[in-house]
């Protein structure tokens, strides 16, 4: 039962970095199309930056929602990885978010027991 609520923790802070991450790929999206309107140098760079935080963004909420339930670590392993490739590929605004997300997973990671190892019960 110790799991329990690590886990579930893990996973609403993952939900809430995604929304938080989508708003900043919606952010880094709209400097990109006004610097792609005033013919910017860079701006199509920033634009695929956007996106790039925006697909990572919706898959920190999908993981953090699936890793509330799991009886696996593998959601909140995927969640990690999910969170470094956003801090990478989108940009500063959702890399701060990401790494929040990382967190997240790593609670989501933690907080699952492992059920392929019996442990003997204690008398």
């Amino acid at each position: 039962m110790r799991g329990l609520p690590v886990r579930k923790a893990g996973g609403i802070v993952a939900i809430i970095a995604g929304v938080f991450g989508v708003l900043a790929a919606l952010t880094t999206l709209l400097v990109g199309g006004l610097g792609a309107a005033f013919e910017a140098e860079g701006a199509g760079v920033i634009i695929g930056l956007g996106w790039g935080g925006m697909v990572f963004s919706f898959a920190a909420i999908v993981l953090g929602a699936v890793s509330i339930n799991a009886k696996s670590r593998v959601p909140g392993i995927l969640l990690i990885v999910s969170s470094i490739l956003g801090t990478i590929l989108g940009g500063t605004l959702v890399a701060i978010f990401m790494v929040l997300a990382l967190v997240g997973g790593i609670l989501a990671t933690v907080g699952v027991k492992d059920v392929s190892v019996e442990q003997p019960e204690a008398q």
